[in-house]
């Protein structure tokens, strides 16, 4: 079943995903507002944090900030999030056949403004950790994520490539 509200959520949260990944490289690609940095060092995945120190050099005091940075920012979001969940499963609730279009606007207007204030906080807290890093630092990020983007395509125009004489190999 189709949603709006839910696939205006996901466009945001994937395009704020994406932001995330552009700022802290291959080394915070699983770092999303979806799952906090916590979550995953639980999990056995190995931690982002220093996986950013290693490639970008980062100091302890560095490493320590952006911790806590990551900490209080996803805390917020984390919350936010629930919210944004709650709204979308009343908006569910309200397709029906004796539907209230004025709740629908209304709840609607909630997920807009929560899922506005996710955007801003994960601004914030994009901005807030690259205010941490050195210019050289920056750089030597901005380089890593070229190299990781053209893997990607080069990946996606290989799979292009394989579905395509998949398809030609069916007919």
């Amino acid at each position: 079943m189709y949603v709006g509200g839910i696939q205006i959520v996901a466009t945001l949260l994937t395009e704020t995903f994406m932001k995330l990944v552009k700022l802290f490289g291959t080394a915070l690609v699983a770092l999303s507002i979806s799952v906090p940095a916590v979550a995953q060092q639980s999990g056995g995945q190995p931690d982002q944090v220093d996986q950013l120190a290693q490639m970008v050099g980062l100091t302890e005091d560095q490493q320590t900030e952006i911790r806590a940075i990551l900490d209080e920012m996803q805390g917020e979001i984390g919350e936010l999030r629930q919210e944004a969940r709650a709204l979308q499963q009343q908006m569910q609730g309200e397709i029906k056949s004796d539907f209230d279009e004025a709740a629908i606007r209304e709840q609607a207007e909630e997920l807009g403004d929560v899922t506005g204030e996710i955007a801003a906080l994960s601004t914030l807290m994009q901005a807030k950790v690259d205010s941490v890093f050195t210019q050289e630092q920056r750089d030597e990020l901005d380089k890593r994520m070229q190299q990781m983007q053209q893997q990607m395509q080069q990946r996606r125009q290989m799979q292009q490539q394989m579905q395509q004489g998949q398809g030609q190999g069916m007919q």
